[in-house]
Protein backbone atom coordinates (compact mmCIF):
# COMPACT_ATOMS: atom_id res chain seq x y z
CA UNK A 1 0.00 0.00 0.00
CA UNK A 2 1.31 3.20 -0.70
CA UNK A 3 1.28 5.91 1.55
CA UNK A 4 1.24 4.01 4.57
CA UNK A 5 4.66 4.10 6.55
CA UNK A 6 7.18 1.56 6.33
CA UNK A 7 7.06 0.61 10.15
CA UNK A 8 10.34 -1.69 10.17
CA UNK A 9 11.99 1.82 10.15
CA UNK A 10 9.27 3.67 12.17
CA UNK A 11 10.29 1.61 14.86
CA UNK A 12 13.90 1.40 14.14
CA UNK A 13 13.88 5.62 13.90
CA UNK A 14 11.66 5.96 17.57
CA UNK A 15 13.81 3.42 19.29
CA UNK A 16 16.81 5.41 17.92
CA UNK A 17 15.73 8.70 19.76
CA UNK A 18 14.06 7.19 22.36
CA UNK A 19 17.86 5.89 23.54
CA UNK A 20 19.04 9.28 22.76
CA UNK A 21 16.22 10.39 25.50
CA UNK A 22 17.57 7.41 27.73
CA UNK A 23 20.96 9.61 27.82
CA UNK A 24 19.22 12.89 28.34
CA UNK A 25 16.27 12.19 30.18
CA UNK A 26 17.25 8.84 32.34
CA UNK A 27 14.48 8.99 35.29
CA UNK A 28 12.35 9.99 32.52
CA UNK A 29 12.93 6.96 30.69
CA UNK A 30 13.21 4.67 33.19
CA UNK A 31 9.82 5.59 34.66
CA UNK A 32 8.29 5.20 30.79
CA UNK A 33 9.96 1.77 30.66
CA UNK A 34 8.50 1.00 34.23
CA UNK A 35 5.27 2.12 33.11
CA UNK A 36 5.20 -0.01 29.86
CA UNK A 37 6.39 -3.13 31.46
CA UNK A 38 3.80 -3.10 34.12
CA UNK A 39 1.10 -2.08 31.62
CA UNK A 40 2.17 -5.18 29.22
CA UNK A 41 2.57 -8.03 32.00
CA UNK A 42 0.74 -11.14 32.45
CA UNK A 43 -1.60 -10.71 35.43
CA UNK A 44 -5.46 -10.87 35.18
CA UNK A 45 -5.03 -10.46 31.53
CA UNK A 46 -2.42 -12.22 29.35
CA UNK A 47 0.47 -9.99 27.98
CA UNK A 48 -1.22 -10.47 24.75
CA UNK A 49 -4.72 -9.30 25.76
CA UNK A 50 -2.87 -6.14 26.94
CA UNK A 51 -0.99 -5.29 23.72
CA UNK A 52 -4.48 -6.40 22.10
CA UNK A 53 -6.06 -3.30 23.87
CA UNK A 54 -2.73 -1.10 23.48
CA UNK A 55 -3.09 -1.34 19.67
CA UNK A 56 -7.04 -0.81 19.54
CA UNK A 57 -5.93 2.67 21.67
CA UNK A 58 -3.24 3.16 19.37
CA UNK A 59 -5.65 2.70 16.37
CA UNK A 60 -8.19 5.25 18.03
CA UNK A 61 -5.53 7.29 18.75
CA UNK A 62 -4.15 7.26 15.37
CA UNK A 63 -0.41 6.82 16.56
CA UNK A 64 0.99 5.26 13.95
CA UNK A 65 4.60 4.82 15.90
CA UNK A 66 2.60 3.11 18.43
CA UNK A 67 0.62 0.55 16.18
CA UNK A 68 4.06 -0.31 14.77
CA UNK A 69 5.56 -1.10 18.50
CA UNK A 70 2.16 -2.64 19.35
CA UNK A 71 1.56 -4.89 16.48
CA UNK A 72 5.44 -6.14 16.34
CA UNK A 73 4.91 -7.22 19.87
CA UNK A 74 1.42 -8.83 19.10
CA UNK A 75 3.53 -10.56 16.42
CA UNK A 76 6.18 -11.99 18.53
CA UNK A 77 3.45 -13.04 21.00
CA UNK A 78 1.83 -14.91 18.01
CA UNK A 79 -1.45 -12.85 17.53
CA UNK A 80 -3.43 -14.45 14.78
CA UNK A 81 -4.56 -11.93 11.84
CA UNK A 82 -8.48 -12.84 12.74
CA UNK A 83 -7.29 -11.93 16.65
CA UNK A 84 -5.56 -8.48 15.43
CA UNK A 85 -8.83 -7.72 12.86
CA UNK A 86 -11.54 -8.56 16.08
CA UNK A 87 -9.46 -5.48 18.14
CA UNK A 88 -9.36 -3.39 14.90
CA UNK A 89 -13.18 -3.55 14.86
CA UNK A 90 -13.84 -2.48 17.86
CA UNK A 91 -11.19 0.32 18.01
CA UNK A 92 -13.43 1.69 14.58
CA UNK A 93 -16.52 0.98 16.79
CA UNK A 94 -14.50 3.50 19.11
CA UNK A 95 -12.84 5.67 16.77
CA UNK A 96 -14.99 5.99 13.72
CA UNK A 97 -14.34 6.94 10.52
CA UNK A 98 -10.58 8.00 11.27
CA UNK A 99 -9.71 4.68 13.36
CA UNK A 100 -10.95 2.79 9.96
CA UNK A 101 -8.18 4.55 8.23
CA UNK A 102 -5.75 3.67 11.11
CA UNK A 103 -6.90 -0.13 11.41
CA UNK A 104 -5.13 -0.21 7.84
CA UNK A 105 -2.31 1.22 8.61
CA UNK A 106 -2.07 -2.05 11.75
CA UNK A 107 -2.73 -3.91 9.41
CA UNK A 108 0.52 -3.26 7.26
CA UNK A 109 1.99 -3.34 9.96
CA UNK A 110 1.52 -6.83 10.92
CA UNK A 111 1.86 -7.92 7.14
CA UNK A 112 5.25 -6.62 7.36
CA UNK A 113 6.09 -7.78 10.52
CA UNK A 114 4.70 -11.34 9.82
CA UNK A 115 6.90 -11.98 7.28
Amino acid sequence: MSGLPDFKSVVKDVSAQMRSLRESQPELMTAFSQLAAAGTRDGALSKKTRELVALGIAVASRCDDCIGFHVQALVRLGTTRAELEDVLGTAVYMGGGPSMMYATHALAAFDTFSV
